[in-house]
């Protein structure tokens, strides 16, 4: 929890008693490797902060194929947030790469916190903001850059991804098959 304070503060100035109110309705969860977070079909009820971790999600098509769409990890929070702010069934499914430990707020809880704490409406607005940034970055690297481009800026942004994440999913996340980024990372060694 004290993780989270410490984010929240480098962001917004909440007080002590905003911040006693707030982190009062978070609960700890914690997840084993290899567990699934949430899956398509379910609806997304939470807000979760990553304590220590990893998670990935990701989306099947018909014939059983995966993509992956994302990453959480240690520091950040997250949701699948399509199903949560909708209140619809996920397309995606979440899943922990790692042994996990969160905070999470439920959703009924966090819009109580939005209506009572404009700090909390403030947090949520910035954190929509920085989403929206990396989603549109996201589809424009696809739009714009070839898939070494992109390799390379996932090593740059998150080298600690390419330790702990099999190739198999980073190769999905930059958009290529496992060999194209043995290839890859072959030629840029």
């Amino acid at each position: 929890m004290q993780q989270m304070h410490e984010l929240l503060r480098k962001q917004v100035d909440i007080s002590d008693e905003d911040w006693q109110l707030f982190s009062s309705r978070f609960e700890q969860k914690i997840y084993p490797p290899k567990t699934f977070y949430l899956k398509a079909g379910e609806t997304e009820n939470y807000l979760t902060f990553v304590d220590s971790g990893l998670l990935r999600f990701y989306v099947e098509d018909k014939e059983g194929n995966e993509t992956t769409i994302g990453f959480s990890f240690e520091g950040w929070f997250m949701s699948i947030f399509s199903s949560f702010y909708t209140r619809k069934p996920s397309m995606c499914y979440g899943e922990t790469l790692t042994e996990t430990h969160t905070w999470r707020m439920h959703y009924d809880d966090l819009q109580e916190m939005y209506r009572r704490l404009s700090i909390v409406e403030r947090i949520g607005r910035l954190a929509t903001e920085q989403l929206l940034l990396l989603k549109s970055e996201r589809e424009l690297s696809f739009l714009l850059k070839s898939a070494e481009e992109r390799y390379l800026d996932l090593f740059q942004k998150a080298p600690y991804l390419l330790q702990q994440v099999p190739l198999k999913y980073l190769a999905s996340y930059i958009g290529v098959t496992p060999q194209a980024l043995s290839r890859i990372r072959k030629r840029i060694s």
